[in-house]
């Protein structure tokens, strides 16, 4: 038989401090206040701006930590190759690496060693081979660190089982559709959209009302 888990006070859950990520104004505005750990999730149609966005989020985001960006799905092609030079990653290259689809059990031995990485993006959801279970023992085994999972998507929600699943249990949660990433999160954060390539964006909303 488990043991139970002692109750915590109100009191108690009122005095706990939290990591929070360090974000600039802009990122601020979109994503409130979170904490650098948990899961968020990332979906949208191809060709609609989510890689992009995912790795300015990335290049943002190592202004709290050291960002590993999985991509299981694309890997280390000419095409990803182009998204890391236009989104000027070499910025940030000594806190951003990137892996070449690696699988999830390598993904955790990495993990597992001293000074891993603290934030994960994982490209893409689909192509983890992870069943529910599989994923909340990745979150559980690793509770200090930020996982976001970037998914293909169905309409207007995350494509397959898994991907929603994650969405409802992420702490945040961006559609990306014509160059904008839409955010609704647990900690604040703005209900205007994010800008991700001004041009497209423009272009999209014109091709919208013809």
């Amino acid at each position: 038989m488990s043991k139970i888990k002692r109750a915590i006070s109100v009191d108690e859950i009122e005095k706990m401090k939290f990591k929070e990520l360090q974000l600039s104004p802009f990122f601020g505005k979109l994503l409130g206040s979170p904490e650098c750990s948990g899961v968020w999730i990332v979906w949208g149609e191809s060709f609609n701006g989510k890689t992009a966005f995912s790795l300015q989020l990335a290049k943002e985001l190592t202004m709290s930590g050291k960002v590993f960006y999985n991509t299981l799905e694309e890997g280390a092609r000419k095409s990803f190759q182009t998204a890391v030079i236009n989104n000027n990653m070499k910025e940030v290259a000594r806190k951003f690496v990137i892996g070449n689809r690696e699988n999830i059990d390598n993904l955790k031995e990495r993990l597992r060693k001293k000074k891993s990485p603290d934030i994960i993006f994982i490209d893409s959801i689909q192509y983890t081979g992870m069943t529910k279970k599989e994923y909340q023992s990745l979150k559980e085994e690793f509770p200090n660190k930020l996982f976001i999972f970037i998914s293909h998507a169905d309409g207007k929600n995350p494509k397959g089982a898994l991907a929603n699943f994650v969405k409802y249990d992420a702490d945040i949660k961006i559609r990306v559709e014509g160059y904008k990433a839409m955010c609704l999160s647990r900690l604040g954060g703005d209900k205007e959209p994010y800008i991700i390539w001004a041009e497209g964006a423009a272009q999209y909303d014109f091709n919208l009302k013809q």
